[in-house]
């Protein structure tokens, strides 16, 4: 009975977030236009985040890098989440707050894409990510939750889901994740 009324609980809550969600559609587009272009120019697009964000990151890179709709040729993605020697070295040997960023200044190009993911917006080491991305020349799209927090002003694309729930903010990140996947397809002609 417990379990049944929090599956219930949950899903109203999901519910009632997901009826917002239509007015982060000029966001969403906008971001699968720049990802797309990027991939066009013959850049790559970076994911990090952490704990549940680190996993959206490599299934949102999988999706790219394998197929999303379709078969079609593979596009350049890379979660920065996966490498646990360097999550280990450069957290070891310099900070927690620098994983993110020393890969991105090892890996990231002037036109690539690092789509920055947070459910709070103020994740130290996927804002220094962002620092990064912004010196060398990257576009930056936030998948953010809550107010966006410190990340929102610092992203060419901030895409922020309006809750403070994190399971909630993280369900919507998914749907959003696979709307950027879909939208980049159709963008290159792909889908």
């Amino acid at each position: 009975m417990l379990m049944t009324s929090l599956f219930a609980q949950n899903l109203e809550q999901h519910r009632q977030l997901f009826e917002t969600l239509d007015c982060l559609s000029p966001a969403v587009e906008a971001a699968g236009l720049v990802a797309a272009r990027a991939l066009e120019a013959g850049g790559k697009i970076l994911f990090c985040g952490n704990g549940g964000s680190a996993a959206d990151s490599q299934h949102l890179a999988s999706e790219l890098t394998g197929r999303f709709i379709k078969d079609r040729r593979p596009l350049a993605a890379l979660a920065l989440t996966t490498d646990s020697s360097a999550l280990t070295c450069i957290g070891n040997d310099y900070a927690f707050d620098e994983v993110f960023a020393r890969q991105v200044a090892g890996l990231g190009r002037p036109g690539d894409v690092l789509v920055a993911i947070s459910t709070s917006g103020n994740s130290r080491n996927v804002v220094r990510a962002v620092d990064e991305a912004r010196r060398i020349g990257m576009s930056v799209v936030g998948l953010l939750g809550r107010d966006g927090g410190v990340l929102k002003p610092m992203c060419d694309v901030a895409i922020v889901v309006p809750s403070d729930v994190t399971a909630r903010i993280q369900e919507a990140h998914i749907l959003i994740g696979h709307t950027l996947c879909g939208l980049i397809e159709a963008e290159l002609g792909l889908a």
